[in-house]
């Protein structure tokens, strides 16, 4: 299916999303993917923390998976190496969510392709915090 030239899948999904799972957040507020997480925080998104690591950051409990994380997420944020991808994917491919956005650095074809077979939007290599930022502000 090839979109419409004027079409933008990336601001489309941002304005779709309301709760971003994100998996490998850090309650340390030195790390990216707690600034990144803080800033979609405070454009209207609901964050939930997926690291089994920490009990809570921004204010918001932790989960150790996606598959312990009750309601509906809409995005998963992906802050992980590359090797952790796909167990991510495979459990948001069983949740059902719809997209999943691998933040700058993180590659994975073989995760990306799976997640597109099963229907979900793929977002690779890509900062959130910036392409928000580059289309609402």
């Amino acid at each position: 299916m090839v979109a419409p030239p004027d079409s933008d899948p990336i601001r489309e999904l941002l304005t779709r999303a309301k709760t971003i799972a994100v998996v490998g957040l850090s309650d340390s507020p030195m790390r990216p993917s707690h600034g990144v997480s803080a800033y979609m925080q405070s454009n209207g998104y609901k964050i939930i923390p997926v690291n089994p690591t920490i009990a809570e950051s921004l204010g918001e409990k932790s989960y150790r998976s996606l598959l312990d994380v009750p309601g509906r997420i809409d995005l998963v944020n992906i802050f992980r190496r590359p090797a952790f991808v796909e167990e991510i994917v495979d459990q948001a491919i069983a949740l059902k969510i719809p997209a999943v956005w691998m933040q700058e650095g993180v590659i994975n074809e073989q995760a990306a392709r799976k997640a597109r077979s099963s229907g979900m939007l793929v977002v690779m290599d890509m900062c959130i915090l910036k392409e928000h930022r580059a289309r609402f502000r």
